[in-house]
């Protein structure tokens, strides 16, 4: 296996991660029926913010905070949806890949899940 090198890779990881995720009763329904995402415009984006993250490319512009805070508004994102979350991208990482950046993302994926985490319970207080 190799690490993640480019662009190319990080869609392949999100791909992969959207099918476990999707395919998991547990959490599917906050992409099919709260956010209803579209997956073939929602996977570039997340391409655009792993690789601004991981690869140092830019171009992510929007308030990933926000978005996180504005779907829990209309539905609970508890600490176990977290969980399941990390659970599910930690196994695509691992199962795709092994190197520097690979455990780079998935310590920025801790990160980013436990700052949503907090900002989510700093609002419900």
């Amino acid at each position: 296996m190799n690490d993640i090198k480019n662009q190319d890779d990080l869609y392949l990881l999100v791909d992969e991660f959207y099918k476990k995720l999707l395919s998991d009763e547990a959490i599917s329904y906050i992409f099919t029926d709260i956010v209803k995402i579209k997956l073939e415009e929602h996977l570039p984006i997340l391409v655009t913010f792993w690789s601004q993250a991981i690869l140092g490319t830019g171009g992510y512009t929007k308030n990933l905070t926000q978005i996180h805070l504005d779907v829990n508004a209309k539905s609970y994102l508890s600490p176990e949806l977290f969980k399941i979350w990390l659970n599910h991208f930690y196994n695509t990482v691992d199962e795709n890949f092994v190197g520097p950046k690979a455990e780079q993302i998935k310590t920025q994926a801790l990160s980013i899940g436990t700052v949503m985490q907090i900002k989510i319970k700093n609002e419900r207080n």
